[in-house]
């Protein structure tokens, strides 16, 4: 399975994350996952 930046798991994440109620490093590695939600939220910094 591969998560895309619309991927309904990899935008909850973003907003969790850009929420501040989990940080980049808590993001679960499954599949690509973390990486994705990590573009998308350095790209947003």
């Amino acid at each position: 399975m591969t998560f895309t930046k619309d991927s309904v798991l990899v935008k909850t994440w973003v907003s969790l994350v850009l929420a501040g109620t989990f940080t980049l490093d808590q993001v679960p590695k499954l599949f690509n996952l973390k990486s994705v939600v990590s573009e998308i939220v350095n790209s947003l910094m």
